[in-house]
């Protein structure tokens, strides 16, 4: 992990947990289980959603971002460093709670797989039925 001052935050969405570190006076490198964000997530698109909460608050290129993630799928883990960003960002800047709450970034994703129901075959269909 990488020296300096840093700031914590603990990011969710569905079953996926990240812990995310913001170092002070970086680059923008961004480090997922010590493996660079190009080489453990391959789909660009998905590196924008991490650069939601810098460009709310401004503050693009001035930290580096170190994670760790598990649980889940990539772009469930993706979306938790991307909570976990956001509530670092917080932990900087109390100002900057007012600007992340409106776009929803410090909003946890809550929806998970619901359980399966007895006297059914998943969670809500039930078996199919014949009148004869």
């Amino acid at each position: 992990m990488p020296t300096g001052e840093t700031y914590y935050g603990t990011g969710h969405r569905k079953t996926a947990v990240a812990r995310v570190w913001l170092v002070a006076g970086g680059t923008g490198q961004v480090t997922v289980n010590r493996r660079p964000l190009e080489d453990y997530c391959p789909i660009s698109t998905l590196h924008g959603e991490l650069a939601g909460p810098f460009e709310a608050t401004h503050t693009v290129g001035q930290f580096d971002v170190w994670a760790t993630a598990q649980g889940g799928g990539v772009h469930s883990q993706i979306g938790a460093i991307r909570h976990g960003i956001a509530k670092a960002l917080t932990e900087f800047e109390a100002g900057n709670r007012a600007v992340l709450r409106p776009t929803g970034y410090l909003t946890r994703d809550p929806r998970v797989k619901e359980r399966k129901k007895f006297g059914r075959k998943r969670a809500r269909r039930g078996f199919q039925f014949s009148k004869r």
